[in-house]
């Protein structure tokens, strides 16, 4: 316990670190969803109008959409370091050493999830600018819990994708071919009531629709009452951060570093 431990705090420390050498990162994962949030929302404002939103303008109802894609920007950058550490010699190190794969794994994707969560911390300040209110203390645990795990699943995925590459250009080809599609099709752009049959039916099986349908549970209770409740929307983001780190442990114990 106690090498598992360390290992999990020593990476995740590490992975920390890495983040505040690289101030580059921070813009790269910041800058591209706020140029839509800002361009997107602008411009589907005057002629888009969410069921059940009443009143609350296109920029509020797309806010959630553009946390869920800093988190999966975020989770993108810090898990490429994989490839980045086996290409040096790095994970190869770590590997012989006595610390259980799935430690390593943890502690890389805990340091990815912390990375999300101050980065979308940083954007939930614009809120109050789209019009929404900053959540009370008592809505803030659920916020918190919500994006938590929304951070890990990302992460988790992405580790998982990145443990069994070696080219970081096919890392970023596969991120955008898996993930992008799974947040265009989570209910960020356009609601899910009225979609047509067949995208309905994809995006009711796409597990990110609830992470979404939390966060907006969380950020405004009123503006999509259509979406599953926050206990239904929590029980799945949770099994689905499970599954997403299982599936990563997994990976790293099958597939030996090159």
């Amino acid at each position: 316990m106690s090498r598992f431990l360390l290992a999990v705090g020593t990476l995740w420390q590490r992975e920390v670190v890495r983040f505040y050498r690289q101030p580059s990162r921070v813009v790269g994962a910041l800058a591209p969803p706020v140029l839509f949030w800002l361009l997107i929302g602008s411009g589907l404002g005057a002629s888009f109008r969410a069921p059940g939103a009443g009143a609350t303008s296109y920029l509020a109802w797309f806010f959630p959409g553009v946390v869920i894609l800093i988190l999966l920007f975020t989770a993108i950058f810090s898990e490429i370091s994989i490839i980045e550490d086996r290409r040096e010699g790095f994970l190869q190190g770590v590997l012989v050493s006595p610390a259980p794969r799935a430690s390593i794994i943890l502690g890389k994707v805990l340091g990815g999830t912390t990375l999300a969560l101050l980065q979308s911390a940083v954007f939930l300040l614009l809120g109050p600018a789209a019009g929404l209110a900053l959540p009370s203390v008592g809505a803030l645990g659920a916020l918190l819990l919500v994006l938590f795990l929304l951070a890990f699943t990302l992460t988790a995925l992405a580790a998982t994708i990145a443990w069994r590459l070696d080219s970081t250009q096919g890392f970023h080809a596969i991120m955008n071919l898996f993930l992008i599609p799974m947040w265009l099709l989570a209910g960020t752009l356009f609601p899910l009531a009225g979609a047509p049959g067949w995208l309905g039916v994809l995006m009711r099986i796409n597990p990110l629709t609830y992470g979404v349908a939390a966060l907006r549970r969380s950020l405004a209770p009123g503006v999509q009452p259509d979406v599953p409740g926050l206990g239904v929307s929590l029980g799945i983001t949770a099994a689905c951060a499970i599954l997403a780190f299982a599936a990563a442990a997994w990976v790293a114990t099958r597939r030996p570093a090159r």
